[in-house]
């Protein structure tokens, strides 16, 4: 544990309800309205938590990404048996879409991070993740496998088996290949391969970790896998059921679970409310048959630690005697268990977490409620915080309140004395008075402080995100991370109490708490910032070879009278003037735009250039991107401000480009990238006049999923195209559909796709414009892509349409509807199934000369 500041709340707490004191050592002290701090937490769910700390039997749920995982099974064994239960998920999500909004990428994987959490607090589980990356779809499990790090995705299975210590792990996959994701296999077939290794203490010496070895692994059956393997054992589990708190079914809550995965269209899930017994299905994998239950012969009892059998009849008898309607009378007896809890060996990772867990439980009987608010999220490191703690009992059990600790400030301070050397923390000097605070029942005590973060916090971004990650996998530095969902707190706070002879650690964080318009209270995490965030203002620049043009830089101050200088850090071969320009903000949220000219080099190259600001001797290149969705925390993500420059030979016809969005891309800023004015149109009010003067109308992703007038402005739209326009469509999902009539000619979707981003092109149409005019396309346009060719292609369309090109899967026939393009009266009708969404914002610069020529078609 690292060194602690320790301050001895040591003020009397006398009649002063709304006073401020005030103190020489910058510490104050008042008592506040109950209101102002959380409602305990009521006596059933004690109960259930005084349950769960009897129960030692635990489960692994794994699966590849958000939304694989059963929640109805995850709920009943958190709920149902009050086991220890978990998922964990290979990846994020990141090559998923978003129905809600235009985020896709790490993005997208930091909202869905945030979701999985969501579900997991709603259905009792905990969650897990390795450094995989969802790359997309994958066809083949052996693809997968090739892209992922194989070893180090193995590593991080077996690092969470060893951590967590689940008696059986269950798989959502069968490991035979095929009628599935490639991802969806490869995590059953590497877990498989974890369940073996995780025992061997051969396996992985590096992570430092006591080898465990669960007691089998099993497939749970889905309606979408159902094939038997051969000569495996199955079993069956009646999952339904009403959790004993709530009294709503399992089904209710696991629906509202998998509720939270929003972003993939589950909004208003709901399980079917069906009679009968709801049965899961599972198949034995590996390790020690079973014959009526997957934990068929695991002890889930305390007798299975060492010294624990007393500490199980405590339990039983604490639980049989427990009244709900005053938890506070199981306080001695919590103690009496807490302390023989204590005399356990602390090697075992599980008996440190229920330590855990029934420090919880002891507070939540005491009815102590603990707080540290800060008057402001975002902090800059070595800014003084201003810090609010309160703690409120609601029982008449004696406790005194000790201290408040910082376990992230060094060097310590012991109580009572004052440091030496002097210590940066100059607002915590020994308090005068060294007795402690007696909490008496409903009468809050608070401490307001103002400690310094230190200077060397790393801004806040999501840890797996910190570094450049490879196509398959993460980048993580600290080991001690790998598993978790999120970041740990970035400063930490330890309340001490004293209960009779014991001594209680509450662990807490600083929030910020305010209110939404929907009045629903948001609370926000410690965010640690830069004084000043940079941005490029597009994230991608096109140069023609050897050319010159402006880019521009804003800088936005987070703190007043940010003073420094702004340069560019550039390769070799890409130039820029002036070579630096300094900047004054002098209020926050001042923002200030520059300009600095780039010069490409003579020939195709691509490069990143990266924004600098120099503040007296640190230096910060972050940018600044806010997340906000109602049913997730608010997300600041802060990656390095940088732009993609491509010097390429691009040409283009025509001058606007109507554009009307989908569910969301960047595609206008492409177009305005490639040195088109862009007009945004509407479809709720959509008018022939409004198509006047476009050269060609872009169709955004999935418009036709989820525009609703869309349909109705097709005849428009055709209109447009036989007076002479073009109009390039992009994917749609065959599912959902606001119409069938996609085109002025019959088009079918399909879900075929080609997921090989390196899948070689055939030119199918050699001659055709769209290969040759105003760029000649050749099969070097097609390097460089990313993620996959192209998604959701027609299967079958009518003969006025002439494919254009084909891909095709390893293994697989060539596909020819990715890009179809139809003359229609004087114009031309372009649907296309290529992921221009992806490889555009992705600099790919032969995705920019392919969609010039469509948007140059007739021209």
């Amino acid at each position: 544990m690292n060194h602690v500041i320790s301050h001895l709340l040591s003020v009397s707490m006398s009649r002063l309800p709304r006073r401020r004191v005030s103190l020489a050592c910058g510490i104050a002290m008042l008592s506040l309205p109950t209101s102002g701090i959380s409602q305990s937490v009521p006596g059933p769910e004690i109960l259930r938590q005084l349950r769960g700390f009897r129960e030692m039997g635990s489960v692994l749920y794994i699966a590849a990404h958000p939304d694989d995982e059963n929640t109805e099974l995850i709920t009943y064994f958190a709920r149902g048996r009050n086991y220890r239960t978990a998922y964990l998920s290979l990846t994020r999500g990141d090559g998923g879409q978003n129905v809600l909004g235009p985020e896709f990428g790490s993005e997208i994987g930091v909202i869905r991070t945030q979701e999985l959490l969501a579900a997991r607090r709603i259905d009792g589980g905990r969650q897990f993740f390795s450094r995989a990356v969802d790359f997309g779809f994958s066809k083949d499990f052996r693809e997968t496998l090739r892209i992922w790090d194989r070893q180090q995705v193995l590593s991080d299975i077996v690092r969470v088996i060893r951590q967590y210590r689940p008696d059986i792990l269950i798989t959502r996959f069968s490991p035979i290949p095929g009628h599935t994701h490639g991802h969806h296999t490869a995590s059953t077939v590497l877990a498989m391969e974890a369940f073996k290794l995780a025992g061997d203490p051969k396996a992985f010496p590096e992570q430092g970790l006591q080898p465990w070895q669960p007691k089998r692994i099993v497939w749970n059956e889905s309606i979408y896998q159902t094939d038997d393997i051969s000569g495996a054992q199955q079993v069956h589990i009646d999952v339904g059921g009403n959790d004993p708190v709530t009294g709503e079914p399992f089904t209710v809550i696991a629906g509202r679970s998998r509720s939270m995965h929003k972003t993939q269209g589950f909004a208003n899930f709901a399980i079917p409310n069906r009679p009968g017994p709801r049965l899961e299905r599972f198949q034995l994998l590996d390790g020690e048959p079973m014959k009526s239950d997957v934990l068929d012969g695991v002890d889930t009892t305390w007798g299975r630690v060492h010294g624990g059998t007393e500490i199980g009849k405590l339990a039983e008898e604490i639980i049989a005697q427990f009244d709900s309607q005053n938890p506070a009378a199981s306080v001695p007896a919590l103690l009496k268990l807490r302390g023989e809890l204590t005399a356990l060996p602390t090697s075992d990772p599980v008996v440190t977490e229920k330590r855990g867990q029934l420090d919880r439980i002891l507070q939540a009987c005491l009815g102590l409620e603990v707080q540290t608010t800060i008057s402001q999220a975002e902090v800059v490191p070595g800014e003084m915080m201003k810090l609010h703690h309160s703690v409120v009992i609601h029982s008449s059990t004696p406790v005194r309140w000790v201290a408040v600790r910082y376990p992230g400030i060094k060097p310590p301070i012991e109580l009572g004395k004052s440091p030496s050397p002097p210590a940066p923390q100059k607002t915590f000097p020994r308090l005068p008075d060294p007795q402690n605070i007696e909490l008496l029942p409903n009468q809050p005590r608070t401490v307001d402080s103002t400690p310094t973060l230190p200077t060397g916090t790393p801004l806040s971004q999501p840890y797996w995100l910190r570094e450049e990650a490879s196509p398959g996998m993460f980048q993580v530095d600290d080991p001690s991370l790998i598993g978790r969902p999120e970041n740990p707190c970035p400063f930490p706070v330890e309340y001490v109490f004293e209960i009779g002879d014991q001594t209680l650690v509450i662990p807490d964080e600083p929030v910020k708490i305010t209110t939404n318009p929907e009045n629903s209270e948001v609370r926000r995490r410690l965010e640690v910032i830069p004084p000043v965030s940079l941005d490029f203002a597009t994230d991608v620049a096109l140069f023609a070879p050897g050319t010159s043009h402006p880019v521009a830089v804003e800088i936005v101050a987070s703190r007043a009278d940010s003073n420094g200088t702004l340069r560019l850090d550039a390769p070799q071969g890409w130039s820029f003037s002036p070579a630096e320009q300094s900047f004054h903000l002098k209020t926050i949220g001042e923002r200030t735009q520059f300009t600095f000219t780039i010069t490409a080099p003579q020939k195709s190259d691509t490069a990143k250039i990266i924004a600098d600001a120099e503040i007296g001797q640190a230096h910060y290149r972050a940018g600044r991107i806010e997340i906000n969705y109602s049913h997730i925390p608010p997300i600041l993500l802060q990656p390095v401000a940088c732009l993609k420059a491509i010097s390429l030979e691009l040409k283009t016809l025509g001058h606007t480009v109507g554009y009307l969005p989908g569910a969301g891309d960047s595609m206008a800023q492409n177009l305005a990238q490639m040195g088109y004015a862009v007009r945004i149109l509407d479809d709720t009010n959509l008018t022939l006049e409004d198509l006047q003067g476009l050269d060609t109308v872009v169709i955004g992703v999935r418009a036709f999923n989820v525009r609703n007038n869309i349909g109705s402005n097709l005849p428009l739209l055709f209109r447009y195209v036989e007076n002479g326009g073009t109009v390039v469509a992009q994917y749609n999902r065959p599912d959902g559909l606001k119409t069938n009539d996609l085109a002025p000619f019959e088009l079918h979707l399909s879900t075929d796709r080609v997921t090989d981003e390196n899948a070689a092109a055939t030119f199918l149409a050699p001659d055709h414009p769209v290969l040759n005019k105003p760029n000649k396309i050749t099969k070097a346009d097609f390097d460089g892509w990313v993620q996959e060719r192209g998604i959701y292609f027609p299967d079958h369309w009518d003969d006025h349409f002439t494919p254009v090109l084909a891909f095709n899967d390893p293994g697989e026939s060539p596909l020819k509807g990715g890009l179809l393009v139809a003359p229609y009266g004087k114009g031309y009708f372009v649907y296309t199934g290529l992921v221009f969404f992806r490889e555009l914002p992705a600099g790919v610069p032969g995705a920019f000369r392919l969609f010039a020529n469509l948007i140059s078609l007739g021209k």
